[in-house]
């Protein structure tokens, strides 16, 4: 039967006009029932939609009884939906939508930041920065060094506990997850809405490992994502061991430790593979902040983080709860930590010199050294204790030493009082004025150009070029020896000597001893007014203690590989022979005077003979003391970093460091002399002795350098020579006898006069020559060993200078203050002392210097005195190597 509805019978639709219903469908058979929804639904939608209510059309039938309706037949009714089940759907069908677009949206990122990173089939592992393993010469290790401070090491080499902790607290899942903890994730995320933030990381090991392998630190969207990418790559190509050892060696502890091993020895001075239970929580749990919960950061987090490891262990099953208990360090106790010491300054040394050994580093390395372990730790020692207790009394903070064989083996470096405080090497790295350490090179250039330690020059003030060079003390002691200018560290004779033989071969002759540094050729260099470094300078006094072989200070003795590979290996090359034997021995000679009676007779070694030389910078501000034996030589600087004002000398405190210090090096060795350090005069030099002005009988002054004039004599005969020239004695025909002299301007053999004195016009006896110093010799009392005066032959009394007695000492200087009994032509010469008005007999010691000794002591055994000007009275001096001499009187305890 065909259905159909007119456009009348729509809902809605208005009445045709007239107001006449519109015409009933009739049915030639059964009528069929519809339903009354469409009625209703029109009434409801022409109510809200046409404004007004809608008159129902004419119906001849009853409306049905609610629920009687009936449905036609072979139709089954349909069941009605609850709303909760469309509810559900609904729900799930469009969280299914929206899943899909956040798993495209996912893709999408994924894609987007992995399209930024390179092909996958260029990622690799990068290579692990090399290690230098720095040893000690007795195989103990000094320090790692490189970017990343320790060994790479396997997971078989560490106790199972070292891994299983950082399992525990950085991981639990991680050899059940690909890369990246889904369920990790989603756990973080339930805590981070719960707590109304980011509660905790959720990135696994593997995530860290590709992090710290590929990625920057940021921490950005872009990536986390591609931290995500590389975990999933890394675990697709390498095992779960694999990639947990990858993460111990890799992973960053603080204080510059990278990987398990060094953050083990930085922290705890032992190998990853000695690590305690302890030991590893707490390195475990210093990854969240290594800068603060690192084993020298807060103790008290510290402890709360490594007990949290320990629970973490217990609970995943690595260890009991007892263990996790007993490994846990006592909060009340500061964690005891490896305290990087003073060897630390030669490994930075030895790491700054691979370069130009071996070139690249580009493999883990072993650097065997030379460094006596026993000796660095006493020298570290003796340093910090003489800062710590003279420091404050003197002013400086710092100090540095410098102790190596004679061949330039160095075998301790101090850079400076507490390598944790100052990395700065004040041994390498500064440059400081040396002061009158300097001093022996200018003399040595004297004594290569002909002088020797017995020539004489004038203690005096002078003017150069608008330079007027002065003594420390401010004293003068008029004509003195070379050997008594360096001892007693006398500045005008040392700048005479530098002008003399020119500061370019000052230069040049420093530089050949071992001077590195750059020097400029100014006449002020003569006092070490020029910087250089402590390691150079002590290098450069290690000719006078081998028998003049130069040298090039040496700390490596080899370089391998891990594997034994010989990359490098030290020689015996050197600059060979930088001084002549004679010229070796004048500067022993010399540099032995001036720590016997000199500057630096503060120092003492029992048994051994030895050289040196103090140094004082401009205003204190540095103190040196370089000295030697044939054993080894040794320097110390002290100072302040800012280069302030110290009342430090060179003889005090750097002697009590160097004689300390030296003693324990030399302890258990058997003495032996240094090479070439006995002085003979050549007899084919001849003896210096000055030109003296016949008219004023002073001596004659070289115009040019302000030096005195030297002529060379031979000793037997004191006929004057060339020097080098074969000494031969010229014959007057007319006597057959020596020629007393010869004319030095003409070279021509002259007759001796005999010399007047101007008081009684008698002619004064003739002062016999010492063929060993070239200096007047005094006649000996055969029967009290007491020099004898010497008196005019015909009147038997002292010769007089026409107002006052006149004596000489042993260097034909006139000592003032003897007094001399007029009626006793041989006694002992005597001084009175002008504070006290104490006599003192005059006599020589063994070592030719003047001492004063109690009057009456003929025929025992001298007991030298030393004038004290706090007792007002003589003092005995313990030490024969700093009896008080004349020298001393003139210039007092000088130390510079």
């Amino acid at each position: 039967m065909d259905f159909r509805i007119s456009p009348d019978d729509r809902v809605g639709a208005q009445a045709k006009r007239g107001g006449k219903p519109a015409p009933q469908a009739k049915s030639g058979g059964r009528d069929r029932v519809e339903p009354s929804m469409g009625q209703s639904v029109g009434v409801f939608v022409d109510d809200e939609r046409s404004g007004g209510a809608a008159t129902p059309p004419p119906s001849n039938k009853k409306a049905p009884k609610r629920g009687t309706a009936k449905l036609p037949r072979g139709k089954a009714p349909k069941k009605r939906r609850s709303r909760t089940g469309g509810l559900l759907m609904g729900l799930l069908y469009w969280g299914f939508i929206l899943g899909i677009w956040v798993g495209l949206a996912v893709i999408g990122v994924i894609v987007y930041y992995g399209m930024q990173l390179p092909s996958s089939n260029t990622w690799a592992v990068p290579d692990r920065a090399p290690n230098i393993r720095i040893l000690a010469a007795d195989g103990q290790l000094i320090s790692n060094r490189g970017q990343t401070g320790g060994e790479a090491t396997t997971l078989r080499e560490l106790p199972a506990y070292v891994p299983a902790a950082f399992i525990s607290i950085e991981d639990r899942r991680f050899y059940e997850h690909f890369g990246v903890d889904v369920i990790g994730l989603a756990s973080v995320a339930l805590e981070s809405v719960k707590a109304g933030g980011v509660t905790r990381g959720a990135s696994t090991i593997t995530q860290q490992l590709a992090k710290n392998l590929f990625l920057t630190p940021d921490q950005t969207l872009g990536r986390k994502v591609q931290e995500a990418i590389l975990a999933v790559w890394l675990e697709q190509n390498y095992s779960k061991d694999e990639i947990l050892e990858l993460y111990l060696n890799r992973v960053f502890f603080g204080h510059g430790a990278t990987g398990i091993d060094a953050a083990a020895q930085t922290y705890f001075g032992k190998s990853a593979r000695n690590l305690t239970l302890g030991e590893a929580a707490m390195l475990a749990g210093s990854l969240q902040a290594p800068s603060r919960l690192n084993p020298k950061g807060d103790p008290a987090a510290t402890a709360a983080r490594q007990k949290l490891v320990l629970q973490s262990m217990a609970n995943e099953g690595y260890i009991t709860k007892e263990e996790a208990s007993a490994a846990q360090i006592d909060p009340s106790q500061t964690v005891r930590t490896k305290v990087a010491g003073s060897e630390s300054y030669v490994a930075d040394w030895v790491e700054s010199l691979m370069q130009s050994y071996i070139g690249d580093v580009d493999t883990d390395v072993i650097v065997s050294t030379t460094l006596d372990w026993r000796l660095q730790k006493d020298a570290e020692v003796i340093v910090r204790e003489m800062v710590a207790s003279e420091g404050p009394k003197r002013h400086f903070t710092q100090g540095a030493l410098v102790a190596m064989d004679v061949d330039g083996t160095v075998r301790a470096m101090v850079g400076g009082v507490d390598y944790q405080a100052s990395q700065y090497n004040r041994a390498v790295t500064a440059k400081r004025q040396p002061g009158s350490t300097f001093k022996p090179f200018v003399y040595l250039a004297a004594m290569e150009k002909g002088y020797t330690p017995d020539t004489l020059a004038e203690d005096a003030k002078f003017d150069y070029n608008g330079w007027s060079p002065r003594n420390a003390s401010g004293k003068y002691a008029g004509t003195v020896t070379l050997r008594q200018g360096l001892a007693y560290s006398l500045n005008t004779v040392t700048a005479r000597l530098a002008i003399d033989v020119t500061p370019q071969v000052v230069i040049d002759t420093a530089t050949r001893m071992g001077i590195s540094s750059p020097l400029t050729p100014v006449p002020s260099i003569a006092l070490g007014t020029q910087e250089v470094n402590l390691l150079e300078l002590t290098s450069a006094y290690a000719p006078f203690a081998n028998g003049g072989m130069g040298v090039i200070p040496n700390v490596i003795t080899s370089i391998k590989t891990v594997d034994g590979k010989v990359l490098y290996e030290a020689s015996k090359a050197g600059p060979g022979q930088v001084i002549a034997p004679h010229v070796l021995a004048e500067m022993n000679d010399m540099l032995e005077t001036a720590v016997e009676v000199g500057t630096g007779k503060g120092a003492n070694l029992n048994g051994w003979t030895f050289g040196g030389k103090t140094g004082t910078s401009q205003e204190a501000k540095d103190a040196l003391f370089v000295g030697y034996t044939s054993h080894m030589v040794t320097g110390v600087w002290l100072g302040n970093d800012n280069s302030t004002k110290t009342t430090l000398s060179g003889g005090n405190v750097p002697v009590a460091i160097w004689s300390q210090f030296m003693t324990k090096a030399h302890e258990g060795l058997e003495v032996r002399p240094i090479p070439n350090g006995t002085y003979q005069p050549d007899a084919s030099q001849g003896t210096p002795q000055q030109v003296m002005d016949p008219n004023t009988g002073q001596p004659m002054i070289d115009p040019a350098t302000g030096q005195p004039m030297v002529q060379y004599v031979d000793p037997a005969t004191g006929q004057p020579v060339q020097p080098g020239a074969q000494l031969q004695q010229q014959i007057d025909p007319a006597t057959g006898l020596p020629y007393a002299q010869i004319d030095p301007a003409t070279g021509q053999p002259v007759q001796a006069q005999a010399q007047i004195d101007p008081a009684t016009g008698l002619p004064v006896q003739q002062q016999q020559i010492d063929p060993a110093t070239g200096m007047p010799v005094q006649q000996i009392d055969p029967n009290t060993g007491m020099p004898i005066q010497q008196v005019i032959p015909s009147a038997g009394q002292p010769v007089q200078d026409g107002t006052q007695p006149q004596y000489y000492d042993a260097n034909g200087q006139v000592i003032q203050g003897y007094q001399v009994d007029p009626n006793a032509a041989q006694q002992p010469t005597q001084y009175v002392d002008p504070n006290t008005g104490q006599s003192y007999e005059v006599r020589v010691d063994a070592n030719g210097q003047q001492i004063l000794v109690p009057p009456g002591s003929v025929g025992q055994q001298p007991q030298p005195q030393v004038y004290d000007p706090n007792a007002q009275q003589p003092t005995q001096q313990q030490s024969p190597g700093s009896q008080r001499t004349l020298m001393d009187l003139i210039f007092g305890d000088q130390q510079n």
